[in-house]
């Protein structure tokens, strides 16, 4: 039997945390294993129990949530998911998330379904979450993100046409049934693509593959 998603929420509003917590637990493949009220906190929480992935708001005292998602995920060998939390689908901090190795990020008055999916998407790694919103966000930061810096460059340079060709279509925010339909390839020869790309590239995601297509000008959002 497959082991449950296990999830930690960080928010500084009590209601928030417990309503999430309660919703996810009644669901059989998930367990929410501890709550953390600020950015400090999750990072010793993930730390303490090693959660399969974080809902993490943005705005918490004593720590914020997108210093606090960098710390989590930088780490070498690091494999939890940040799922950013927030009110607005196009608040100007969610861009600095993804940067900061956010996977995803999902509204507040997300129904119960659109949590539980969320949640799993983030851990499985293998779709980008909202993926018409995140595209925005990610075209949004990339006309701000100046010039592509140059290692990002060299490391695109390590893929093959094939890769490239795959990269870019995920960056589009093709999952990989419609990147497969698209290059007329199995389904399970894209998986393999996306997995060799995760691992040249040095990113932890689809999510984190995107953003770094756009970052390093292989992709670049229309009308630029």
């Amino acid at each position: 039997m497959t082991p449950p998603i296990r999830a930690v929420i960080a928010d500084d509003q009590m209601m928030v945390r417990q309503g999430f917590t309660v919703l996810l637990n009644a669901e059989p493949d998930i367990e929410v294993v501890g709550q953390a009220v600020n950015g400090l906190d999750a990072v010793a929480k993930v730390a303490e129990l090693a959660p399969d992935v974080v809902l993490m708001d943005i705005r918490m005292p004593e720590l914020g949530g997108i210093e606090a998602t960098r710390r989590i995920t930088s780490p070498e060998g690091s494999t939890v998911k940040v799922l950013v939390l927030t009110t607005f689908d196009l608040d100007e901090y969610v861009y600095e998330a993804l940067r900061a190795g956010a996977s995803g990020f999902l509204l507040k008055d997300a129904s119960a379904d659109e949590l539980a999916h969320a949640v799993r998407v983030v851990a499985a790694g293998d779709a980008l979450l909202s993926p018409n919103i995140t595209k925005r966000l990610i075209m949004e930061f990339s006309r701000t993100a100046g010039a592509p810096r140059p290692p990002l460059k060299a490391r695109v340079g390590d893929l093959t046409e094939r890769e490239t060709e795959v990269l870019t279509l995920i960056a589009g925010g093709l999952s990989n049934a419609e990147i497969s339909r698209q290059l007329i390839v199995a389904e399970q020869t894209v998986k393999t693509h996306v997995g060799r790309i995760l691992v040249k590239l040095g990113v932890r995601d689809r999510t984190q593959a995107a953003v770094f297509a756009y970052e390093s000008g292989l992709v670049r959002p229309a009308g630029l």
